[in-house]
């Protein structure tokens, strides 16, 4: 297990890849009742990966992470080429995403305050993953071109997103709230954050510079759980996950909403205004434009005018 968090490290693979890869080892493990690894191969990995989709029906996504976690293991870290894996597949069912509608976000919005708010906004009016929010440092924020640049998001892949004018004071003290935390962090001897890959090592006093501290950054400092360092790192997923909930309850909202609904009613109301899809699909860094055009369904004035039938029927007392 060394080796194989040594191997996925050396790849630059993300600390939540990394526990998650390690997790499904970990249940191949039980699975097979045996910890020789070395000695187990296509059959074992088989049997395991059909039990998840047959028993487990677990999402086709999550399939593939266990599958992406074995195959790393077995060629990555052991040299071994496998075989064909003839594995059944989970079923892909058709999701349709919770989007809000506009009144529904004017309504959530004075819910939040502060921090979140600014956040809120962020996915929003930029399009950002709540991970990839919680992820944006000072110097991603361009204000004189009008663009976010989003670092090492899905697929490890960076993109421009547009910037909020009618926020851009709010991220403007924000950024300033900032400064006066990292000059206080600096006094104390403190200041540094992490640094993506090797560049930690290649310039070693980058992470103590002003551009590259979080824009949301956490209360309190907490220990590195690779480097062993005490930094201050970016909030916590449940900082603003928790708040939406409860939000949304508040709200008398009674679609399932997550944060992630921001992002999709960002997609949804631009194309709403007529932005080209390709356009939309750039600035929500989707690979295929296929990803995209699922908000074309949900949208509220979609391309054909359709009445239903019973409409046409008038007012029809009961008989």
């Amino acid at each position: 297990m060394q080796l194989y968090r040594r191997e996925l490290r050396l790849r630059h693979k993300a600390l939540r890849t990394e526990q998650a890869y390690v997790g499904w080892i970990v249940r191949f493990i039980r699975h097979c009742g045996s910890d020789e690894l070395q000695k187990l191969g296509e059959p074992q990995i088989k049997s395991f990966l059909t039990e998840l989709a047959v028993e487990g029906r677990v999402a086709v996504s999550t399939l593939d992470q266990a599958k992406s976690a074995l195959l790393f293991l077995y060629q990555q870290v052991f040299g071994r080429e496998l075989g064909f894996l003839d594995v059944t597949k989970a079923n892909k069912p058709v999701r349709l995403p919770v989007v809000l509608s506009r009144e529904e976000v004017s309504h959530l919005l004075p819910e939040f305050t502060g921090l979140r708010r600014i956040m809120f906004m962020l996915m929003y009016g930029a399009g950002l993953r709540h991970l990839e929010c919680r992820r944006v440092r000072i110097k991603d924020l361009c204000f004189d071109e009008g663009h976010i640049v989003v670092r090492n998001g899905k697929g490890d892949k960076d993109r421009i997103t547009v910037l909020p004018a009618t926020h851009g004071q709010d991220l403007r003290e924000q950024v300033e709230r900032v400064r006066r935390l990292h000059r206080s962090d600096l006094d104390e001897g403190l200041g540094r954050v992490y640094l993506p890959y090797a560049l930690e090592r290649k310039y070693t006093n980058e992470s103590s510079e002003f551009g590259w501290q979080w824009l949301f950054p956490a209360r309190r400092l907490s220990k590195d759980p690779r480097s062993g360092e005490h930094r201050r790192h970016h909030v916590g997923e449940d900082y603003f996950a928790d708040f939406f909930k409860k939000a949304i309850d508040r709200s008398n909202i009674a679609k399932n909403a997550v944060p992630h609904s921001l992002r999709h009613s960002f997609a949804t109301h631009l194309l709403e205004d007529g932005a080209d899809i390709r356009t939309v699909q750039d600035l929500l860094g989707h690979k295929d434009v296929q990803t995209t055009m699922v908000y074309l369904h949900v949208m509220n004035k979609p391309g054909i005018a359709v009445k239903s039938p019973v409409d046409a029927m008038g007012n029809i007392s009961e008989g």
